[in-house]
């Protein structure tokens, strides 16, 4: 089958690989109708996420048809499903929580040893990503390998179009859970920092729950005025000092909760930013996390953070005395994709909640290297980019 594939920095090419086969009875394999370059590739892009592999198979965004199933499936052959970036067996410890993305047993033995190293346990498995997380292939392809198909997918109803439920399978259950984290509040005022796909679906999850007021903070005049039209006030970070505006903006309180969906390669030209950038490039850190600290400083006495966006390694300069000081909570962590999806299903389907606003371009699998520069080198143009392998 063809596949997009890792091959270094800046590298990512098109290859015939082999067709995904049963391993396990709870497998399944789907035929991928509609896949995404979510924004978290692009750290594997731009080669600041470890533990990848050249050739490994990219991409966690993904639906299709069910073209196989192993005989402890509970899918059945020509279902439409969403599958859910998170891999999770249902029966853990964490499982049973409905915290999905922490399952315990979705890690393979042999590539959960250094996730437990980085992060201090095993992490659970992911398609299409680092090797920390499992190394498992992705769904930026034309076909895929379903684990635990019994526990991930969701099945759709005839006569839905793909693009009206593929970001189920991350981006609107992570900006839902950005917002839950945010703990919000009837009334309550919600900044949010980017206006990316994942931001964008954070805007309309806060504002569904209540939020008085959401302010989002960018610079991309599109994705501005797309946040504009989703309801938020707006804050290009080129033309004001974000903070300041901020506290200006709300009396002088600041925000109830703040929002970071932007993660560990943050722009902007504040002193501490550039030297996260330069060592950063020079492998002497991970992280760029200038609107971390942003979202810590900004955040009002006794309110909230929620980071949705990805960190990968270890940060420095953290403000954490303001951020004990001002007795501030933190929420973070991997989407529980699987937790939402009934109720956020429902929602599409009750038309609550248009997900296919943020969509500018639709190209075949065989354009995804070129699909992947523009993405990263044009995010005012590209802001959400659907293939369609077949």
């Amino acid at each position: 089958m063809r596949a997009l594939a890792w091959h270094g920095k800046h590298n990512i090419q098109v290859d015939t690989v082999p067709d995904p086969q049963i391993i396990n009875p709870r497998d399944a394999i789907i035929r991928i109708t509609a896949t995404a370059i979510c924004g978290s590739d692009l750290h594997l892009y731009d080669s600041v996420i470890p533990g990848m592999s050249n050739g490994d198979v990219l991409g966690h965004e993904f639906m299709g048809v069910v073209e196989e199933v192993g005989p402890r499936s509970t899918l059945k052959r020509g279902q439409k499903v969403v599958v859910p970036f998170t891999i999770s067996c249902g029966s853990c410890f964490f499982c049973g929580k409905q915290q999905y993305s922490a399952c315990d047993n979705s890690n393979p033995a042999d590539k959960s040893d250094a996730s437990e190293i980085a992060y201090g346990y095993p992490m659970a498995g992911i398609y299409g990503y680092s090797h920390l997380t499992g190394g498992y292939a992705g769904g930026q392809a034309e076909y895929a390998r379903v684990p635990y198909s019994d526990v991930g997918p969701i099945v759709i109803p005839d006569g839905i179009e793909d693009e009206k439920v593929l970001f189920l399978s991350d981006i609107f259950p992570t900006g839902w859970m950005a917002a839950e984290n945010a703990g919000i509040e009837p009334g309550d005022t919600v900044a949010i920092w980017g206006c990316g796909p994942v931001g964008l679906f954070a805007i309309k999850s806060a504002l569904l729950m209540g939020a008085g007021r959401v302010i989002a903070i960018d610079h991309h005049p599109r994705r501005l005025e797309l946040a504009k039209k989703n309801g938020a006030e707006v804050l290009n970070y080129h033309e004001v000092k974000v903070r300041e505006a901020l506290t200006e903006m709300t009396a002088g309180i600041g925000p109830d909760a703040c929002i970071d969906a932007v993660g560990m390669e943050a722009h902007g030209f504040a002193p501490d930013n550039i030297i996260d950038a330069v060592k950063q490039e020079t492998k002497l850190g991970t992280d760029r996390q200038h609107v971390l600290r942003e979202t810590i400083m900004a955040c009002r006495k006794g309110g909230r953070v929620s980071v949705p966006g990805v960190y990968g390694g270890i940060g420095d300069k953290l403000p954490i005395g303001a951020f004990m000081q001002k007795g501030l909570t933190l929420k973070t962590g991997q989407t529980h994709v699987q937790k939402y999806l009934p109720q956020l299903l429902q929602m599409i389907l009750e038309g609550k909640v248009d997900t296919t606003d943020l969509i500018s371009h639709r190209l075949p699998l065989e354009q995804g290297p070129e699909a992947y520069r523009n993405f990263h080198s044009s995010q005012n143009e590209w802001t959400k980019v659907v293939l369609k392998p077949h």
